[in-house]
């Protein structure tokens, strides 16, 4: 079984947040990266990784997903600060 992942990405301003799953945390950052996918990251500039969780199974990351789609941003900030409290990009660290 694959690993999954939930990951947070920021603008480079840290004022447009996206919430996504993976099960290649790598690729879909190059997917982010490179602009190649037409949506709300490569529209908003938001590519900057800053938080990310583990998980056994896709079934556990896409529950986490959408939990965290349903925080307030102040909790979704408190959450990154947590683990990131410089909002560094996770990817180039």
């Amino acid at each position: 079984m694959r690993n999954s992942y939930v990951y947070i990405l920021s603008s480079q301003t840290n004022s447009t947040l996206y919430i996504g799953v993976t099960s290649d945390i790598y690729r879909r950052m190059n997917e982010h990266n490179d602009k190649v996918v037409d949506g709300f990251t490569k529209k908003y500039k938001v590519n900057k990784l800053v938080y990310v969780e583990e998980y056994g199974s896709i079934k556990e990351a896409i529950a986490r997903e959408k939990q965290l789609k349903g925080w307030r941003r102040e909790k979704k900030e408190a959450l990154i600060n947590s683990m990131n409290p410089e909002w560094k990009d996770l990817l180039r660290e």
